[in-house]
């Protein structure tokens, strides 16, 4: 999950995919313990639902959500001098002090959904036995959820007690990359489900969830790691089609992420398709890192005349080809993955008739990319590393790729071996560091080495570089997002001479 100069927009916590205007539909802030989903389901993600149990369940939860916002409520002062501050009420809950009700109800909402749909159980538990409800009724044991619910408060979390809050908690640990393509019947759930785990275990970093699958990257300590990972391998959902070598880990920890951020979209990952018309299920030909390896190894070793039949093409952005790639590959300058698509149709000459190996971050572009050059008919064959770069140079450290490998979080990049192929936007010396952009709202990457930097060099552009101390001193200066050297000059969707 899964994957960003003159240079790209960037949110640091997304998983191996593209920026952040891909919108979540679906976010934890959205949900306000509501009974649907807050907007408009498309009819293949209706679930149909029993009217009688959801006006149980509905009744039961309001009850529960009310009983826990009482629990809160804190006594009156009776030092206050004066009657109206004695009758104040308020609610204490999370070391914050609440003086309304829409406040400590937009709290509870977000914060505190695990504790009332258990409360939730216990009620309806209690409802059943006073009923002497049938095996046909809503049950404790199973709250009334659409047909292949996944999330039930009681059940899938890890026992952590025998872990110590310093373990548990540690700053040492690591980065996770993960996706799995699967059928997912309800998203509300396993949108849930994943949130109270992640808190649980103490985890950033951000997860896609659509019905196609789950695309996620999370960092943690190296036990709360090991835990998600046990945990994922055994939900009934994953289980048999996630494995344990589907999991890329490098060092790192909570630290590399803002914060955590789980929701529904439309892609796991944004080619800007729908996965109607490109699923994952028609994806080329996977390689082995061994078998890729071999296959790159045996291109490189052909004459230019050899090399026409067979493409090496690098799927991911500009920004992240620009630091490292493996040699001899074609690495389209392209800024956005949901750019493929075009980059395909704007190209389908040169993809005529030859053999394509593809790669990217850790795999889940090319599934999808490879399904749709594979629609278009015209390619002898379409193959791609499987688990991508990051499990290449696990087995091959100092294989064919060179350079960094990008990756989407605060770290930006990570290593396997010395090599430095990229050069300083502004002297040209090797330099393969990003940072953002000092001038706000630009937000875009540059590569700018230190020497520059102690210059006042840190502008993706020379544009950019002039306006920036002209937007400090007048703050309230329109915004200029885009609006620079960098995206002006650049081509959308590059053609390739044949």
């Amino acid at each position: 999950m899964p994957g960003c100069s003159d240079t790209a927009m960037i949110s640091p916590s997304l998983p191996d995919g593209d920026d952040e205007r891909d919108a979540s539909i679906l976010t934890f802030a959205d949900l306000e313990l509501k009974e649907q989903l807050p907007f408009s389901p498309k009819s293949h993600l209706k679930a149909e639902c029993d009217a009688r149990a959801r006006k149980k369940h509905a009744s039961a939860k309001r009850k529960a959500f009310a009983l826990f916002v009482k629990a809160k409520e804190a006594a009156a002062d009776s030092r206050c001098p004066t009657p109206a501050c004695r009758g104040t009420v308020h609610w204490r809950c999370c070391q914050q002090t609440f003086k309304d009700l829409v406040g400590i109800h937009q709290h509870v909402a977000a914060q505190h959904f695990v504790d009332v749909g258990q409360q939730t159980a216990a009620i309806l538990k209690q409802r059943a036995a006073e009923a002497d409800v049938t095996s046909s009724q809503v049950s404790a044991d199973k709250l009334p959820r659409p047909e292949g619910a996944l999330y039930r408060p009681q059940e899938m979390f890890p026992e952590i007690s025998h872990i110590g809050a310093d373990n548990l908690m540690s700053e040492v640990g690591q980065v996770l990359l993960f996706y799995c393509y699967c059928e997912v019947a309800d998203l509300e759930g396993l949108c849930l489900w994943q949130k109270a785990l992640c808190q649980h275990l103490h985890l950033k970093g951000k997860v896609r969830i659509a019905s196609e699958g789950i695309n996620g990257t999370v960092g943690g300590s190296t036990a709360a790691i090991r835990l998600y990972v046990d945990t994922m391998l055994s939900h009934p959902l994953f289980k048999g089609i996630l494995t344990r070598d589907d999991f890329k880990a490098s060092a790192g920890g909570a630290h590399c992420f803002p914060d955590l951020r789980i929701g529904v979209f439309e892609e796991i990952v944004p080619l800007g398709i729908s996965p109607k018309k490109v699923s994952y299920k028609e994806t080329g030909i996977r390689l082995t890192p061994k078998e890729f390896h071999m296959e790159v190894e045996n291109y490189l070793s052909q004459g230019k005349k050899v090399q026409k039949d067979t493409i090496l093409l690098d799927c991911r952005n500009f920004y992240e080809s620009k630091i490292g790639h493996f040699q001899g590959c074609l690495a389209p300058d392209i800024r956005k993955f949901s750019y493929f698509p075009s980059y395909v149709d704007e190209n389908l000459e040169l993809f005529r008739g030859k053999r394509v190996l593809m790669y990217c971050t850790g795999g889940i572009r090319c599934e999808r990319g490879s399904a749709y050059l594979r629609s278009k008919g015209i390619c002898k064959g379409v193959y791609h590393l499987k688990g991508g770069i990051h499990k290449y140079l696990e087995e091959f450290p100092d294989g064919f790729y060179r350079g960094k490998l990008f990756v989407f979080d605060e770290r930006y990049t990570i290593s396997s071996n010395g090599d430095v192929i990229s050069a300083c936007r502004y002297c040209g010396n090797l330099w393969d560091q990003y940072q953002l952009c000092s001038t706000q709202p630009c937000r875009q990457l540059v590569l700018t080495c230190p020497q520059c930097q102690r210059e006042g060099l840190t502008a993706c552009c020379p544009l950019c570089q002039k306006k920036g101390p002209l937007l400090a001193s007048n703050p309230s200066g329109r915004a200029f997002k885009e609006q620079c050297e960098c995206t002006e000059m650049r081509q959308r969707v590059p053609v390739e001479r044949v």
